[in-house]
């Protein structure tokens, strides 16, 4: 049994008008490239320690980085959360948000994040 994680056809369908339009060459499957970032965010793993099944690390992590810069996540999560009828059905673990001293939420900042790690 496979510990892999792939978003459903009805995911990728409420997740698609979202998405930047393709300019130029085609990208490659969104499923297996967002499938493969989730499962990477999830389980606190490095880019290059990401299953072959998702693609090259580099994809993934290139989509991740220019997708991030461009708030395509931000806008996929604020749009999931005004679709949610109380609000509250919308929630993403993450082991990178930080709290400072005061106990209050803090966005991570740019800064943490350079990037990916070399591998190997």
């Amino acid at each position: 049994m496979s510990n892999l994680y792939w978003l459903s056809e009805a995911q990728m369908e409420r997740l698609r008008p979202y998405f930047p339009k393709a300019r130029g060459r085609a990208r490659v499957d969104d499923r297996r490239v967002l499938s493969g970032i989730i499962f990477i965010n999830r389980n606190g793993l490095r880019w290059c320690d990401a299953p072959a099944e998702y693609g090259p690390p580099k994809t993934l992590y290139n989509r991740w980085k220019r997708w991030s810069d461009m708030g395509v996540f931000a806008r996929i999560l604020m749009g999931l959360a005004e679709q949610a009828p109380d609000n509250k059905t919308i929630s993403i673990p993450s082991h990178r948000n930080c709290v400072s001293t005061a106990g209050q939420w803090m966005p991570p900042t740019s800064k943490h994040i350079v990037r990916p790690p070399a591998c190997g």
